[in-house]
C-alpha cells in the first residue's frame, strides 16, 4: 500500500493543532452495502512523522483483511495522549457506538486501505 496525501495531511494537521494525542482506531471491512467492524486499537501519536505506509504495515499484523480505518483523536484533560486505561475505556465506548450505528465512523477521520478519505452513507 502506498503513502496517502489524505492521511498524511490529516495526521500532520492534527498534530499541529493539538500536539501529542491518542488515536482510537477501528479497522473495518467494507462491503457493497455494509461496513463491518473487525478490530480496534489505539495509537499514541507523539510526532508528525507517522505516514500511511507505516500505519498500513502496522495494521497488516491485525490478522484480518481490512478495507478501511477510522481514527478518532483524543487528548487527556491536561493535554497530550490518554493513559492506556483511559484509552481502552474510550475505545470500548466507541466500539459500542459504532456497533449501534455505523454512521458514527463519520465522526472520526475515515480512510480506505490506500489512505484516502471516505465516509459512510445510509443505503435505502
Amino acid at each position: 500500500m502506498s503513502t496517502s496525501d489524505d492521511f498524511d495531511g490529516w495526521i500532520k494537521a492534527a498534530f499541529a493543532e493539538t500536539g501529542a494525542f491518542t488515536a482510537l482506531v477501528l479497522l473495518v471491512r467494507i462491503g457493497r452495502r455494509k461496513v463491518t467492524p473487525l478490530r480496534s486499537t489505539f495509537v499514541h501519536v507523539i510526532g508528525d512523522e507517522l505516514d500511511w505506509g507505516q500505519i498500513a504495515r502496522l495494521f497488516s499484523s491485525a490478522g484480518v483483511t481490512w478495507d478501511g480505518a477510522a481514527f478518532f483523536p483524543e487528548c487527556a484533560r491536561q493535554g497530550g495522549p490518554l493513559d492506556s486505561a483511559a484509552a481502552r475505556l474510550k475505545l470500548r465506548m466507541l466500539e459500542t457506538r459504532v456497533h449501534d450505528d455505523r454512521l458514527v465512523l463519520n465522526e472520526g477521520h475515515f480512510f480506505d486501505a490506500w489512505g484516502r478519505r471516505m465516509r459512510v452513507d445510509e443505503v435505502a
